[in-house]
């Protein structure tokens, strides 16, 4: 019998080669007439954003812009984005970019449309609202924040903080496969791994939420990320690659919205906060190593999962030899991506390992999720075991 839960996502979904070019159709007549767009250095540098500005414009709508977001934004930069969008004065925010400049929209719609103080709106569902509008528009394919309910922040020196709550679900999720054509090889591999890292954790949550909804999108998202991966970082400019893998970053993201991620975000944050590595690289250096702890407790979940990613699989009977394979296939995959697959090689040693057990603790709302427990102790030696 299935238990209770609750699914949410995005109010509605576009997924259509050039829809950034026809935005203004999608989405004019909710905007206002001073949307705001928040995006980064590097989009701006590409011009990506500007055909997506030029297609508001066309509609008569003013449109403002802040492009100085960064990997991991600071709490400062997201107080910066609120500060210039009431500045223009904002009717709606559109968010264009990576994970982090979706995560900035998200916030800065909910602060300026609620008045609400940051620090009172971490955690789960403390966040007040109401918000702005809002439109996100993903130039990678890893994340999944266009149809998630949560913001990340470095808040001090290197901790991460989120903002959980259904209210930063946007209105409207815009995902079009061009804009992820210019993806460098690193990047494409280390997001698609990210998306990887968000089904297998969505499948295998322990939270109470974990929902037949959920496990279904994450089974689909492993089918495409696995089709798709190598020919997207290979052949960047293959364009059914590309959807396949923004599609599937996607699912992903529907599927850990709902049945949250675990210990591998969990050990991963310290590895980005502190040392600056990409999210979707600190979250594939831990994966294979928090799945082998794992696999006491959850090798028959790893076992149903891992054919969707590694068909041939099926061929392992056995659920620990399917899930031990499984973590191990996983590591490989990484490597063949042409990521770095230790801690060493990104400037950790082990004189850092145990600041960055402690760190990964903090993270309470993730670890209560993972399939097994995860002691101070055990977070060390996964680290040791990933150096």
């Amino acid at each position: 019998m299935v238990g209770a839960f609750s699914f949410n996502t995005s109010g509605r979904i576009v997924f259509q080669e050039g829809a950034a070019a026809d935005l203004g159709t999608h989405a004019a007549d909710f905007l206002g007439a001073r949307p705001f767009l928040i995006t980064d250095p590097g989009i701006v540098s590409l011009g990506l954003q500007e055909e997506c500005v030029s297609a508001l414009a066309t509609q008569g709508l003013a449109v403002g812009q802040y492009a100085e977001v960064a990997a991991d934004p600071p709490q400062k930069l997201v107080e910066e984005a609120v500060a210039a969008a009431q500045d223009h004065g904002a009717t709606s925010i559109v968010g264009f970019g990576g994970g982090s400049s979706l995560d900035v929209a998200k916030l800065v719609a909910l602060l300026l449309g609620s008045g609400e103080d940051l620090n009172h709106a971490w955690g789960i569902g403390n966040a007040k609202g109401p918000r702005l509008p809002l439109i996100l528009l993903p130039t990678t394919a890893g994340t999944g924040s266009e149809v998630t309910p949560i913001s990340i922040v470095t808040v001090g020196a290197d901790e991460k903080r989120g903002v959980v709550s259904p209210l930063l679900l946007p209105d409207l999720a815009v995902l079009d496969p061009l804009l992820t054509l210019g993806l460098p090889a690193h990047v494409t591999a280390a997001t698609g791994v990210d998306a990887m890292v968000h089904a297998i954790e969505a499948y295998a949550s322990k939270s109470a939420n974990n929902n037949p909804l959920s496990r279904t999108l994450a089974i689909e998202a492993l089918k495409l990320l696995g089709t798709h991966i190598e020919t997207a970082v290979f052949e960047p400019g293959n364009k059914e690659a590309r959807g396949g893998m923004l599609l599937g970053s996607m699912l992903a993201g529907m599927a850990f919205a709902n049945s949250p991620v675990a210990a591998v975000h969990a050990l991963a944050y310290p590895i980005g906060g502190t040392f600056h590595v990409p999210h979707g690289l600190s979250n594939a250096l831990v994966l294979p190593h928090v799945l082998e702890h794992n696999n006491a407790v959850a090798s028959e979940t790893y076992a149903e999962l891992a054919p969707a990613l590694f068909p041939d699989l099926i061929d392992l009977a056995n659920p620990n030899d399917r899930a031990d394979a499984f973590a191990k296939r996983l590591a490989g995959l990484t490597e063949k991506l042409g990521l770095q697959t230790r801690l060493s090689e990104v400037g950790i040693s082990e004189n850092d390992l145990p600041k960055m057990a402690s760190d990964a603790m903090k993270q309470t709302r993730l670890l209560v999720n993972n399939p097994r427990e995860v002691t101070e102790t055990d977070a060390f030696n996964i680290y040791k075991a990933a150096l």
